[in-house]
């Protein structure tokens, strides 16, 4: 995600290594550099020119303290500045109605369906809701289908009328249906076109009339760049939508539309979603974006992933197992099955501070696991809970029954038998961390 913005930004700071202090002429080479890499990146250029403007005028007005770089007081202006350009506080989504109803509005091809299904996974999962799906594509049988699939990946319910052509009808019955079964929550999936026309928009702006929404989210693909700000804007001259969705961020994006769409809509970004899981959906948090496409990872956003699939009370009982030396098979997929909920593992690499760079062109993706989950499950119970008994025999049986071949079995056991003896480590470490603090208060 950004990653060639994040590059030549980068590369624009370097202007100010090693000066000794802020001026107007260094400043402005760099904020040259600046400006190029964000029109490179598909960001409107008088977005582009006002943000240089603004960043200059903080950076030649500020005193630079003698202990701060001014390269680094400069990246840290650029920062705040980029999280304000992109709404500079963090949006939540209206929930108030009884049902709340959501319409979700976009181009044909944007990721609306999907996106549908990952909000109602959201809000279930997150939230505590109990949302109902409704399929409004009336045009394309394939919609309603594919909504049904998501609802069925995430056991939320789709309600469908699929002999009647009617969209606003659909979403008033659905509504009534919602309120008779318990449903707090409707998300209503309308149909998208080709291109913005009148027709769409009467429709669209029918169904708002009709079911008077707590919220509108416009879904854009973030890959078509300063288009889909331009087509923001024409949706939201109609619909007056409450917020943004930036879709297919994994993509080859060049981030042109998370930094414009706030400046031209003046309305915030409330999701980014990335990937097919229903679990990659994530809120949109300005100043954790604008860290992210400086280059400098987002670890709050990490460790908040990692919160959600471990509990405090999971971590404790695997720490006694390490600490007693009893981690298995059995643990060691577990944890992998928790890293793989938490997102795309390229993705997770980005948030980490320095490391994103380093393994951009490493090849990461869901299935860098798939051959070690094969080989563990194809162990049998006492094999998972008693690594030791794994001999050459049983390593043949397990490299065919996992599809592998010896090598990738035997490798696999070393690098447990290493993560193992490294967790081993840690675990003492702590003890005796622990140990000093306590003496230390005596």
């Amino acid at each position: 995600m950004f990653e060639n913005l994040s590059d030549k930004l980068e590369r624009a700071f370097k202007t100010l290594k090693g000066e000794g202090r802020i001026t107007e002429v260094n400043v402005a080479e760099t904020l040259k550099e600046v400006q190029k890499a964000l029109l490179d990146a598909d960001v409107n250029y008088k977005i582009a020119k006002n943000f240089t403007e603004k960043v200059k005028e903080k950076a030649l007005g500020m005193n630079v303290l003698k202990s701060v770089k001014p390269s680094d007081m400069l990246i840290k202006i650029t920062h705040d500045e980029l999280a304000e350009l992109m709404g500079g506080e963090t949006a939540d989504i209206s929930l108030k109605g009884n049902p709340a109803v959501i319409l979700i509005a976009g181009l044909q091809g944007s990721g609306k369906t999907t996106f549908s299904g990952k909000l109602s996974n959201y809000l279930k999962t997150k939230k505590g809701r109990s949302p109902m799906l409704v399929a409004g594509d009336v045009y394309r049988p394939a919609a309603i289908e594919q909504l049904k699939i998501l609802g069925g990946q995430v056991s939320v319910p789709v309600y469908t009328e699929e002999e009647n052509k009617n969209p606003v009808m659909i979403a008033e019955n659905a509504i009534k249906h919602a309120r008779l079964h318990g449903f707090n929550t409707v998300i209503i999936d309308t149909a998208g076109r080709l291109a913005v026309d009148q027709e769409m928009m009467n429709e669209i702006a029918a169904i708002k009339k009709a079911v008077n929404p707590d919220e509108i989210l416009f879904v854009v693909d973030s890959m078509t760049g300063q288009d889909a700000v331009n087509t923001a804007k024409e949706f939201n001259d109609r619909l007056d939508f409450h917020g943004v969705v930036l879709t297919k961020l994994d993509g080859d994006t060049r981030g042109g539309a998370a930094i414009s769409v706030m400046s031209v809509v003046k309305k915030p970004i409330k999701f980014i979603s990335s990937g097919e899981k229903m679990e990659a959906l994530d809120i949109f948090h300005p100043d954790r974006m604008a860290t992210r496409i400086l280059g400098m990872g987002d670890i709050v956003s990490l460790v908040e992933k990692a919160e959600e699939q471990y509990s405090e009370e999971e971590a404790r009982k695997l720490q006694k197992k390490i600490a007693k030396n009893q981690f298995d098979f059995n643990d060691f997929i577990s944890q992998i099955q928790q890293i793989k909920k938490m997102g795309n593992l390229k993705d997770l690499a980005s948030m980490i501070p320095g490391v994103g760079k380093s393994m951009r062109n490493l090849d990461i993706d869901d299935e860098a696991f798939k051959s070690t989950e094969a080989i563990i499950q194809s162990m049998t119970p006492k094999e998972r809970s008693n690594p030791a008994i794994l001999n050459g025999s049983r390593r043949l049986r397990i490299a065919k029954g996992s599809g592998t071949d010896i090598q990738k079995v035997n490798r696999l056991i070393k690098q447990f038998d290493e993560t193992k003896k490294m967790m081993r480590m840690m675990t003492d470490k702590t003890k005796v961390a622990k140990m000093m603090r306590n003496t230390q208060k005596r």
